[in-house]
């Protein structure tokens, strides 16, 4: 008699179903996991018997099998354990199998029977929720899980209370839903920004329509603090919205006190990171850092230091808003729609085009600088602004600009003019070419001026809908005027630094 418990496997953002059987056979005593097992799988077998044997369960003097089908998909995690126990369990007859064949299984077991956390519970949740099936997970996961809806979910804290639950002698209550947040840096208010008021009109344009900006500047003229003020300025996240992020952190395990996430993740990556850090993979495929920016933004600081295929690989996520991973083992997509934002010196020193404290090198180490990024990957970013330096009396001026809450309030009635406007097609930033005939037409001036600037500064197909983009977006927050005007189209342009356009 073989005893069956469904699990999953994770493939990128995907669920493969797996079943786990276990068959108990005469034979010489041995415990064998078949099915392309990693090495924490084939551990698993350890952990379980510990585990069994805290409760005082020995395992009998036979010849165990565990068949994790299909067989030629790799079995990675820890998340195995158990629904191999509970296989046991019910191959031994301590447990119905016809009940236990209605339930998606995962955890991880301690040596005491304890169940630990594990990653992927909100995507596993939604598919057993799909498949009209039950769950069961760890204690500490079951607020992740109530996210997928009405579904019976099991979340007992360690093994016995599993098992008397089955058995009638103990009753466990559905976990409620939670709501996480990231442990991110509070995000400093704008109005503490003294001076850059183009900058910060640039950062305004980049919230309403979730532009790329790209911000180029001396060192201290408030680059980074510019950016870090960006997730004050973004409106809060859809449930759908919420749902995705939430899943893409649940299979990277980085899900925050087993909740949803309700704010809009804000990635910061070190300028010394990898390839597979920033895009995804590795030898066990995870989601990397554009992935976890999914519906937030992705920071890079001190572009130009990024290695320059790490910076290359950026061009495609940024278009088609995914990450594909093609490995020789593993072919996996995650989601990566998110909003980049960079930031710069204009030459090593910093300090170009001040004479007081350039290098001697200048002009000519701006130039080498600067070309350590591609044009191809410039031309993706829809606002590039120069960020001066601050004077003192800027400095030393007790009045301050506008709050984060009033910048704010005109994202979101620009996100709902969007929203009314573009239906399905999202925001501007996300419109395809094909939609801007009709989701952003142009007033006749504003052709002409958009059309002589491509003809003299040789702009690209593609800067040239990234223009009309950002132009919508212009026209968005002063009110939603159904033609872009020329008025629009000149800031837009404005914006386009010549240097992408060669």
């Amino acid at each position: 008699m073989v005893a069956r418990i469904q699990t999953i496997a994770f493939h990128g953002a995907d669920i493969q179903p797996v079943d786990v059987e276990v068959q108990i056979s005469n034979g010489m005593p041995a415990f064998n996991i078949v099915g392309l097992p990693d090495k924490a799988v084939a551990e698993s077998k350890e952990r379980v018997r510990s585990a069994l044997h805290a409760l005082g369960i020995s395992l009998p003097a036979k010849r165990l099998t565990v068949n994790l089908a299909p067989a030629d998909v790799n079995k990675e995690g820890s998340h195995y354990d158990l629904p191999i126990a509970l296989g046991l369990l019910a191959a031994m007859d301590v447990l119905p199998k016809d009940e236990m064949e209605s339930y998606v299984v995962l955890g991880e077991l301690s040596l005491d029977a304890g169940i630990r956390a594990v990653a992927g519970v909100l995507p596993a949740a939604i598919h057993a929720a799909t498949n009209d099936n039950a769950l069961i997970c760890p204690y500490a996961c079951g607020g992740e899980a109530a996210w997928a809806g009405d579904i019976s979910i099991l979340a007992p804290a360690n093994l016995i209370q599993l098992i008397n639950h089955i058995k009638g002698t103990q009753m466990l209550a559905r976990p409620e839903a939670q709501v996480g947040h990231l442990d991110q840096k509070p995000v400093p208010d704008l109005a503490s920004v003294k001076g850059q008021e183009t900058a910060k009109r640039a950062l305004e344009i980049a919230a309403a329509g979730g532009h790329n900006l790209l911000m180029i500047g001396p060192p201290g003229s408030g680059k980074s603090m510019l950016a870090s003020c960006l997730p004050g300025i973004l409106p809060p996240l859809s449930s759908r919205e919420a749902l995705e992020i939430s899943m893409i952190h649940s299979l990277a395990g980085t899900l925050p006190e087993g909740g949803l996430m309700k704010t809009r993740p804000y990635r910061d990556p070190h300028h010394s990171a990898s390839l597979p850090a920033l895009i995804g993979g590795g030898n066990k495929v995870r989601p990397g850092e554009i992935s976890l920016a999914h519906h937030g933004v992705l920071f890079l600081d001190e572009l130009p230091e990024f290695a320059r295929g790490t910076l290359e690989a950026l061009r495609q996520p940024l278009e088609t808003g995914q990450a594909l991973i093609a490995r020789a083992n593993a072919h996996v997509t995650y989601p990566a729609r998110f909003q980049l934002v960079a930031a710069m010196n204009p030459c090593r020193c910093g300090y170009l085009g001040d004479p007081a404290q350039e290098c001697t090198k200048a002009p000519r180490c701006g130039a080498d600088y600067q070309d350590k990024l591609s044009g191809p990957l410039l031309d993706r970013m829809d606002i590039q602004v120069d960020v001066p330096p601050v004077s003192v009396n800027e400095l030393s001026g007790i009045s301050s600009g506008e709050s984060s809450a009033h910048v704010l309030a005109r994202v979101i009635r620009a996100r709902d003019i969007q929203t009314a406007r573009n239906k399905q097609a999202g925001i501007n930033a996300h419109l395809s070419a094909e939609s801007l005939t009709e989701m952003a037409p142009l007033e006749d001036k504003a052709k002409d001026l958009l059309s002589n600037a491509v003809d003299r500064l040789h702009l690209s197909a593609r800067a040239y809908h990234r223009l009309i983009r950002v132009a919508r977006t212009i026209a968005d927050l002063g009110g939603g005027a159904p033609l872009i005007a020329p008025a629009h189209m000149a800031e837009a342009l404005s914006y386009r630094r010549l240097r992408d356009t060669r």
